[in-house]
């Protein structure tokens, strides 16, 4: 994936977050590769203050792969400078054991020049059913 600006930062990071989901839940993909598709070795991702490195993201893929049913992305509001970008997002998700989980997200992040993920900063806040 390219992070050039061809198209509205809001769809680049739709396309980004829904095509990677997409991979991680296959169950005919292996995590790692996944993870090295879209993210370079030395990512960190901070979420809530957790941070995950690279090993962490392919750890957090066999839960993922277990309970996630169904997603849908809605990119509220996104701006590029480059290869940074800060967003604010909505996550649906419909988890195995559980009613539609909707969560909300703030999130500051850098591509790498090949599209990859190099870093993300995230706080979340999960939205209650109305």
């Amino acid at each position: 994936m390219n992070p050039a600006p061809t198209r509205k930062p809001e769809q680049l990071l739709t396309d980004f977050f829904t095509a990677y989901t997409a991979a991680a839940v296959d169950p005919d993909s292996d995590p790692a590769e996944v993870i090295d598709r879209f993210h370079t070795r030395d990512v960190v991702q901070v979420a809530d203050g957790v941070r995950l490195d690279r090993d962490r993201l392919v750890a957090h893929l066999r839960p993922v792969r277990k309970n996630l049913r169904h997603y849908r992305f809605e990119v509220h509001e996104a701006v590029l400078d480059g290869a940074r970008f800060a967003a604010r997002l909505t996550i649906h998700a419909q988890m195995r054991k559980a009613d539609l989980v909707t969560t909300e997200v703030f999130m500051f992040g850098e591509f790498a020049p090949d599209g990859r993920l190099r870093r993300a900063e995230q706080r979340t806040r999960t939205v209650p059913a109305a």
